[in-house]
């Protein structure tokens, strides 16, 4: 479950479905390099359907490089551009496409003139996937940044802010290879520094009793603990709960001996504030020294990495 998003206000139609546009753009792109690439080689010659297709991409991101090299101007840059991008994505060579969606941004018209679908659907979103993915996420987090300054007077500049805060969420989520500084006084009393517990495997969970999902998952956390307990594997539970009471009942009644942090804010929990939890359950599985070694992880795939984890003990 995530954070509700407030509706865009009725005469900011533009910014409504802002990444629709984006799969209707591949599709006609898709169309557009096998276009491009018979044009270049006059036949499709491959041995199978991966085969074209890497070719096709391939010559398409050489040739239109060329072009814009030779034509810096151009004026159908923002295509030229659009393309290299989704021959890149097709490729799964996210490295150069933050460089590339940063040149279109540049040569997109900003102010109430802006066309927000393209900016939000097809260089906003795109940046903040191919950050992650290409640990580029510092490149990503500066883009938005000044994206947001660059709309901060536009007439749904509010709107615009919050939609660009749910999309980037992710980017300041804690990653694989992360540690997490986690200390503080659970509901039972005890004492709780996550710094101290790099000789265990252990389960972050951000969790509630209000989120469905998050209580549809928790038998399997419940099993995974009494399986793995005894191995060295522990949890520690965030909860996002305003009622301590049902929060208590709740543990009891599912028999959850883990500890948990409780402050009785919801969404201004002061642990999902710190790392950026925009929606739950959101789970981090820290291996031995402190790590992160893999998050959101449900049903049997929790089970095989806290395994993995645990040097298959």
């Amino acid at each position: 479950m995530r954070k509700n998003l407030q509706d865009f206000a009725p005469d900011s139609s533009k910014l409504a479905n802002p990444v629709s546009n984006l799969h209707r753009l591949r599709m006609k792109n898709q169309l557009l390099s096998l276009a491009l690439a018979v044009s270049l080689t006059g036949s499709v010659v491959a041995e199978d359907a991966l085969g074209i297709a890497t070719t096709f991409d391939q010559q398409k991101i050489a040739a239109l490089k060329t072009y814009l090299e030779k034509n810096p101007e151009a004026g159908d840059k923002d295509r030229a551009l659009s393309m290299m991008i989704d021959a890149h994505l097709g490729l799964g060579d996210f490295t150069p496409v933050p460089d590339l969606l940063i040149q279109r941004y540049d040569g997109q018209a900003k102010g109430e003139e802006a066309n927000l679908d393209v900016i939000i659907g097809e260089i906003v979103q795109p940046m903040v996937e191919s950050g992650i993915v290409s640990n580029q996420r510092d490149k990503a987090k500066a883009f938005l940044t000044k994206f947001k300054a660059d709309f901060a007077t536009h007439p749904a500049g509010g709107q615009i802010a919050q939609v660009v805060d749910q999309i980037g969420a992710d980017l300041f989520l804690p990653g694989v290879g992360d540690e997490m500084k986690i200390a503080f006084t659970a509901l039972d009393g005890k004492e709780i520094d996550l710094a101290k517990m790099t000789d265990k495997v252990v389960l972050v969970d951000f969790w509630a009793t209000w989120c469905g999902p998050c209580v549809a998952e928790m038998p399997n956390v419940v099993a995974a603990y009494a399986k793995y307990k005894e191995k060295g594997f522990e949890v520690i539970g965030i909860s996002l709960d305003e009622d301590k009471g049902a929060l208590e009942k709740f543990i009891a009644d599912n028999k959850m001996p883990w500890p948990q942090y409780f402050d009785g804010k919801r969404w201004e929990n002061e642990l999902a504030q710190h790392f950026g939890i925009s929606g739950i359950p959101a789970t981090f599985l820290v291996g031995k020294g402190g790590k992160i070694v893999a998050s959101n992880l449900r049903g049997p795939a929790l089970d095989e990495e806290i395994e993995k984890a645990l040097g298959g003990e």
